[in-house]
């Protein structure tokens, strides 16, 4: 498990990657069927948090296997804008695939720039690129620091996206234990709400 900032891919033609810095920065395994490390899921480019990263063979393909089984329960948080219902689903389909995410007002804030701001925790159940920022968007409570789906003349420029991969919680392949592996809200979560202080 590592952290993943904002502002970098977790793949792809670029050379400054998740994927290419793993190798350099992460210890080998000492088993037999140790390969160069490489993540077994993907953030966005603007999300920050909680990335898996496998280092043999057999743990990449047996954890992309959870992935695609819909295995793994995926907690995020965002910091969404407008008055929003304390929770519920959204289901909507995305490039006509269906796509569905639980949310939860955590905490709402009144704010002079963007009326109210809220602390939602996300836990979607499908994996669409792009998923949570356009189910929350589509309900009129766009992701803060949004360019891509927010409200004109209610984007926050220059601060980065507000969403973060807070835990990722399976049954481990091999050892069948439930993990749970979280990654603590950014700083910039924690000036906005009290509940996090």
């Amino acid at each position: 498990m590592i952290h993943k900032p904002a502002g970098i891919q977790v793949s792809g033609n670029s050379f400054k990657t998740i994927t290419n810095a793993l190798g350099q920065n992460l210890k080998p395994s000492s088993l037999p069927d140790k390969v160069r490390p490489q993540p077994v899921h993907r953030l966005d480019y603007a999300t920050t948090g909680i990335l898996l990263v496998g280092k043999t063979s057999l743990s990449i393909r047996e954890l992309n296997k959870l992935f695609e089984e819909k295995a793994v329960t995926k907690t995020y948080f965002a910091v969404t804008i407008s008055v929003m219902d304390r929770q519920g689903t959204i289901e909507l389909p995305i490039e006509n695939k269906p796509s569905s995410s639980h949310y939860e007002v955590i905490e709402s804030v009144p704010s002079e720039r963007f009326g109210i701001l809220n602390l939602v925790e996300l836990k979607p159940e499908t994996g669409r690129r792009h998923q949570l920022r356009i189910h929350l968007a589509s309900m009129g409570n766009p992701i803060l620091g949004d360019k891509a789906y927010g409200i004109d003349g209610l984007i926050l420029n220059g601060k980065g996206l507000y969403l973060h991969a807070h835990s990722l919680t399976f049954i481990h392949p091999f050892t069948a234990e439930e993990i749970h592996l979280q990654d603590q809200l950014p700083e910039r979560f924690r000036k906005i709400f009290t509940t996090l202080h």
